[in-house]
């Protein structure tokens, strides 16, 4: 895959880990001392538990796109005097006033606070995200979680579960302290969506396509998540419709596409590279795109399907489908859809004005999808 005509390179000064390291810092020990408390420290313990130095092995996605792409926005702005001084901002306090605003160069008006109210948002995303994960968890009865014991496994599933409810309760108490209620809407309908995806990986396709079936739960779980937290960094800058909508898609595609990567690294990785055992999907009882897209090969339809309707439950089920996949293009059509979903990310980001951080997050979608076990 080629990058895009005149985009910069990583050695240029693109490189989205460089150039979003300054952000990224204290972003884990932001959330545990600003907006993890409470008065129960059992509880508070295992909110905190995937933020603590020793066990903060995640990729951190999430926000680091957030970064980038409010870094890239207000290039929009070309406000760099404001940009400068909030360049070393924390995230603090984000509360503001309706008439405590700015006007830029084109006209739109510029909360003074800007970039430490689009730090926060990267905050909530990644407590929203982890919640996920401490829910998951329980349900999928994991064993481990980024290279460590699950937090259920070590303060129990009640815990766990409450540790999830309340990262997102807080999550909604910092979400209102934004004062922006397109953003809360936005971001709350991920919630909605985490539920809904949830059920639908419990329950069956029934009369839907599979496929189709499998992509929705997918944004669901995955890319609304990262679509809205996309679509508020740009509300909050109080961008048009067009880069909000840019914005938007950006972060849905490489959600769909960043699912369809985990979705080949469980045929392709192992526990030490990817942080929960290989094969989980299957051992979970899940089809996934290599599945899906193997079972429309002849004759591996007709020998898949029985074993997908029971969920890979008998013994050597999870064998023999790995053996079937293996034998199609299974996994390669699905790293071939998710270059698809990349390069339409790219596509869209493409629509803001040429910056380091736009083509950085061009760098991102790449890395994404290069991801290797």
């Amino acid at each position: 895959e080629q990058l895009p005509a005149h985009i910069q390179s990583m050695a240029d000064g693109a490189d989205p880990f460089v150039l979003s390291k300054s952000d990224m810092k204290n972003l884990s020990d932001a959330i545990r001392q600003d907006l993890i408390a409470s008065q129960h420290p059992v509880l508070t313990k295992a909110a905190a538990y995937f933020f603590q130095a020793d066990q903060d092995g995640g990729k951190k996605v999430r926000p680091m796109m957030i970064m980038l792409l409010s870094r890239a926005l207000d290039a929009i702005n070309n406000n760099n005097t404001n940009n400068n001084n909030n360049n070393n901002d924390t995230a603090a306090d984000c509360s503001y006033k309706e008439n405590d605003t700015q006007q830029n160069q084109n006209n739109m008006v510029r909360r003074p606070d800007l970039i430490r109210a689009q730090r926060r948002l990267a905050e909530i995303s990644e407590m929203m995200h982890t919640a996920s994960l401490f829910h998951d968890d329980v349900i999928d009865d994991a064993d481990t979680r980024r290279g460590v014991p699950a937090v259920h496994k070590v303060f129990g599933n009640k815990m766990a579960i409450l540790a999830g409810d309340y990262l997102l309760a807080r999550s909604s108490i910092y979400l209102a302290r934004l004062r922006n209620v397109e953003v809360f809407e936005s971001m709350s309908l991920i919630i909605e969506h985490l539920v809904r995806g949830e059920v639908m990986q419990i329950n069956s396709a029934h009369n839907e396509n599979p496929f189709v079936y499998y992509l929705r739960k997918n944004f669901y779980k995955t890319a609304s998540l990262m679509a809205q937290s996309c679509k508020s960094t740009a509300i909050l800058g109080n961008h048009t419709d067009d880069f909000v909508s840019a914005a938007y898609q950006y972060g849905k595609h490489l959600g769909i596409a960043f699912q369809l990567v985990d979705d080949v690294l469980d045929f392709d990785g192992s526990a030490s590279t990817m942080g929960k055992p290989a094969l989980s999907d299957l051992n979970a009882g899940l089809s996934t795109a290599p599945v899906l897209f193997a079972a429309q090969n002849h004759p591996y339809n007709q020998l898949l399907q029985p074993l997908m309707d029971r969920k890979f439950q008998q013994s050597g089920d999870v064998e023999l489908a790995l053996s079937y996949v293996r034998k199609t293009d299974g996994i390669q059509r699905t790293k071939d859809l998710a270059w698809i979903h990349a390069d339409l990310a790219i596509q869209a980001i493409m629509q803001l004005p040429q910056s380091p951080y736009r083509d950085s997050l061009i760098h991102l979608a790449y890395k994404v999808i290069q991801r290797t076990p």
